[in-house]
């Protein structure tokens, strides 16, 4: 998944600014407010977007792409890696820029189809950038299963803003550092996932845990349900020390890796939230930090289904 959540994360940030500087934008409000565009925000905003994202891009293809091969453009079918861990990331990846684009979008005052389609799609169109230098690259390809979840991510967005003028239910992402009392476990962590906590974050599917937090006050407006309370359903995996399976082998065959009797497995979870983005406050910094973590899954118990069996998680991270 390559540096998708820290982009995604990037453009959260920096609409979270815009929005937390503007008191007239109130996300989940109706656009009438603004009927009239801001000139100036719109070309702040489109000039943002194309630096950000070139000088971002720069930097992942310094970091990243130049280190290894290129080849002609082909694709790569790795719809069966990682329990689909990875298409999960995409999905949310590709919300997530949309969102913060859109919200950038909606600071400018510009009519509302306009801010839900240029932003909407942002996310899907910086994601198939990153897909087409995977094409060029011989080490991995165009994957089709990633460009699908980027446009699956992206239409989650526009769906719900088309039809609600809000986003009723955010997809979210929480991490938990996984670690282990096997030293040969620790090790194959440490080597394909990395060793500090911020590249476990970015990699380590056995951490990672996304969700579709849904908000219930927008679905039962006459109760006396907290605008703030949601419920949210999870997807994890546990057991993934290899793309495929448990098993490496180095350039020249030898088996340098085999712990193929842990089971690959996937996780559901179901557990209550809370929708930071639906805290009313009229504190700038407050605004910004309630909006900002909105993407992020606030810690709460939760159910696991997985193996057949349940299990209750006092706090999930």
């Amino acid at each position: 998944m390559r540096q998708t959540i820290s982009l995604s994360i990037l453009f959260l940030f920096l609409s979270s600014s815009l929005i937390a500087q503007d008191s007239l934008t109130n996300v989940g409000e109706p656009v009438s407010i603004r009927t009239v565009p801001n000139k100036k925000r719109v070309w702040l905003v489109a000039g943002g977007n194309v630096v950000g994202y070139s000088s971002a891009m720069v930097g992942l293809y310094s970091a990243w792409y130049k280190n290894y091969p290129q080849s002609g453009f082909h694709t790569f079918n790795d719809f069966g890696e990682w329990k689909q861990m990875d298409k999960v990331g995409h999905f949310y990846a590709a919300y997530i820029e949309s969102r913060g684009s859109m919200e950038m979008w909606r600071w400018t005052g510009i009519e509302r189809k306009k801010r839900i389609w240029i932003g909407g799609m942002s996310g899907a169109v910086y994601q198939t950038v990153i897909e087409i230098l995977d094409g060029f690259s011989s080490q991995w390809g165009w994957s089709w299963g990633d460009f699908g979840a980027n446009m699956l991510g992206s239409g989650a967005l526009v769906v719900q803003e088309l039809a609600w003028d809000d986003q009723r239910i955010k997809l979210k992402f929480s991490f938990h550092r996984k670690t282990y009392d096997q030293p040969d476990l620790d090790h194959r962590s440490d080597v394909i996932f990395g060793r500090s906590t911020g590249e476990r974050l970015l990699k380590d599917y056995n951490g990672q845990t996304y969700w579709a937090s849904v908000n219930l006050k927008p679905f039962f407006p006459k109760s006396n349900l907290p605008d703030w309370l949601s419920l949210s359903l999870g997807y994890g995996a546990e057991g993934l020390f290899g793309a495929r399976s448990n098993l490496a082998k180095d350039d020249a065959g030898a088996v340098i890796f085999d712990r193929r009797d842990i089971p690959r497995y996937r996780q559901w979870f179901l557990a209550p939230d809370i929708d930071l983005s639906k805290i009313k406050t009229n504190k700038k910094a407050v605004k910004f930090m309630l909006t900002f973590l909105s993407a992020f899954k606030f810690p709460m118990p939760s159910i696991e289904y997985s193996k057949g069996g349940f299990k209750l998680h006092a706090l999930h991270f």
